[in-house]
């Protein structure tokens, strides 16, 4: 891969981007509604400093694309949302978990609305982030074998391995053991 992030020029999207961006935006929806899985990401994003967004697209990738992300990959696909991350969707989170409690004059009514609008924004500023990974994902050559389980899980260890080397921490088992219950329900992977 060249030296360029793949994300310094992410406006200028592809039919194949577009097409990733789609189906991967659908599939982090379906996974992320199925039971348990939004307490695991927000478990692992809280504990770790996971990226959901990043998590989601490389399940996606596992298990729709067949392409199994390294350490390297992930730490690539970093770089082209980082920017996008810290500078618009984690003040945006910080801002919505801030109102919960307040400062006064929240936590009320009408700051709960607000707090709903600042939601509402965030949710649009992960999807960018998501057309942004997925013109990433786009970029990278295509790799046209079924990923063994066991290539899943070590994927998803690669997300939380390179969350924690931020924090220079190691997960833990129980934070290693959320990657199953991710694995068990993402669509198109069978056990």
């Amino acid at each position: 891969m060249s030296g360029e992030s793949p994300g310094a020029e992410w406006g200028a999207t592809t039919g194949a981007s577009q097409a990733i961006d789609a189906e991967s935006w659908a599939f982090a929806l379906e996974l992320y509604a199925e039971p348990g899985i939004a307490d695991t990401c927000l478990q692992l994003q809280n504990e770790c400093g996971v990226d959901v967004m990043m998590l989601l697209m490389t399940t996606f990738a596992a298990a729709r694309r067949g392409m199994v992300l390294t350490l390297t990959d992930i730490a690539e696909m970093d770089a082209a949302c980082r920017d996008w991350r810290e500078r618009v969707v984690l003040p945006l989170r910080a801002l919505r978990t801030t109102l919960k409690s307040g400062p006064a004059p929240a936590p009320n009514e009408r700051t709960e609305k607000l707090r709903s609008s600042i939601k509402a924004a965030e949710l649009s500023a992960e999807r960018l982030q998501n057309e942004v990974l997925a013109q990433w994902l786009a970029g990278l050559p295509p790799q046209p074998r079924a990923p063994q389980r066991r290539d899943i899980v070590s994927a998803l260890r690669a997300v939380i391995d390179f969350a924690c080397q931020g924090r220079r921490g190691q997960p833990n088992a129980a934070q290693l053991s959320l990657i199953e219950a991710i694995v068990d329900r993402a669509p198109g992977i069978s056990s």
